[in-house]
C-alpha cells in the first residue's frame, strides 16, 4: 500500500530544518543586525517586484475594493507593501508585524505615504481574541510557524469575509526539489505552496488558486560555482564533503549557467494565491 504523506506534519519538519535566517523564530541577538540589513533589502526587492504587473494583486484588489467599511488584517506585514495598497481601499488595516527592523522600515513607508489608517501590532501570529476583520492577508509569512494548521486556524477565525494567503510555489521537477528528492527521499526542499495547500485539504479546507506564470521570480545569483554549492549544503543543513555532495555537484554543474560573470540559478518558482470563505459574513458582500 502507498505512503499517505501527512503533510501537516510535513510542514512542521521543513520550517524546523530552516535556519535562523530563515525562520524569524529561531533569530538571536547575535543576527539581529544581519536581518536588519535584510530588511532593506527585502524592501528593495519588494519595490522592483512591483513594478510589474501582478494578477494576484489586481485579484485581491478587486475583492477588498468593494467596500470602503471593510477592515483588513495583514499577518506579517513586513514593510507594508500590501497594508499601505490595501489601506486606500478600507477602512483600516491592522499590520501584524513581529519584526522591530520590518516595523521600522514600515513606519517610514507609512509616514512617507500619509496614511492614517493602519494600526501596527507587534506580535507573533496568532494572537489569542483579536478582533474579526472582514478580510486577512498572509503573504509570504507563514514559512516561519511551525504550526500551519493552528496559523490558518486562527486566520480563518478572525475573517467575517475572505482570507488570502501567499505562498512561493516550486518546480515539482525543479533543482531544488530534485536535491530535496535525493536528500530527504521528497520533492520539497522548504515549506510552500504545495505543502501547505495539501496540509488544508488534510484539515478539510478547500481553497480556491489563482497561480501566476513562471519566470515573476528572478533565479538566484551567486558569484561562483563554489558559493552556490555552499548555498545549497546551507538550504539542505550538510556538511561539507557529505555523501551527498558528488551528486549536487553534478546537479548544479548541469543546471546552472555562467552569466556577466556571476553564476545563475534557474528561475522555478512562482507564487501561489489561495483563498477562501471564512462563512462569517456581515451581510453586506457577495
Amino acid at each position: 500500500m502507498e505512503k499517505v504523506t501527512d503533510f501537516i506534519t510535513l510542514w512542521k519538519e521543513l520550517v524546523g530544518k530552516q535556519g535562523p535566517f530563515w525562520n524569524c523564530n529561531k533569530r538571536s541577538e547575535n543576527n539581529q543586525e544581519k536581518w536588519q540589513d535584510r530588511a532593506r533589502v527585502f524592501y528593495q526587492r519588494v519595490t522592483e517586484r512591483w513594478k510589474k504587473p501582478d494578477p494576484h494583486r489586481d485579484f485581491i484588489v478587486s475583492i477588498i475594493s468593494g467596500s470602503r467599511d471593510a477592515t483588513l488584517l495583514d499577518i506579517g506585514a513586513g514593510t507594508g507593501a500590501w497594508a499601505i495598497l490595501l489601506s486606500r481601499y478600507v477602512r483600516k488595516v491592522t499590520a501584524v508585524e513581529p519584526s522591530a527592523e520590518m516595523r521600522e522600515v514600515l513606519k517610514e513607508n507609512i509616514e512617507k505615504e500619509s496614511i492614517g489608517n493602519i494600526e501596527i501590532i507587534d506580535r507573533f501570529w496568532p494572537i489569542q481574541g483579536i478582533e474579526p476583520h472582514d478580510f486577512t492577508l498572509a503573504s509570504h509569512s507563514v514559512y516561519g510557524c511551525e504550526d500551519l494548521k493552528g496559523f490558518v486556524t486562527a486566520m480563518t477565525e478572525a475573517t467575517l469575509n475572505r482570507s488570502f494567503m501567499l505562498l512561493r510555489a516550486p518546480d515539482h521537477n525543479g533543482l531544488m526539489a530534485m536535491a530535496a528528492n535525493r536528500i530527504w527521499g521528497h520533492p520539497y526542499d522548504s515549506p510552500n505552496f504545495q505543502v501547505a495547500y495539501n496540509a488544508m485539504l488534510q484539515m478539510g479546507l478547500f481553497p480556491n488558486v489563482l497561480m501566476e506564470q513562471k519566470g515573476m521570480w528572478p533565479g538566484w545569483t551567486n558569484n561562483n560555482f563554489d558559493e552556490a554549492i555552499d548555498r545549497i549544503r546551507l538550504r539542505f543543513g550538510l556538511d561539507k564533503d557529505s555523501e551527498h555532495d558528488h551528486y549536487l555537484h553534478a546537479l548544479l554543474k548541469a543546471r546552472l549557467r555562467e552569466l556577466d560573470g556571476k553564476i545563475q540559478w534557474p528561475s522555478e518558482v512562482r507564487t501561489g494565491l489561495l483563498y477562501w470563505s471564512a462563512g462569517k459574513k456581515r451581510g453586506r458582500y457577495k
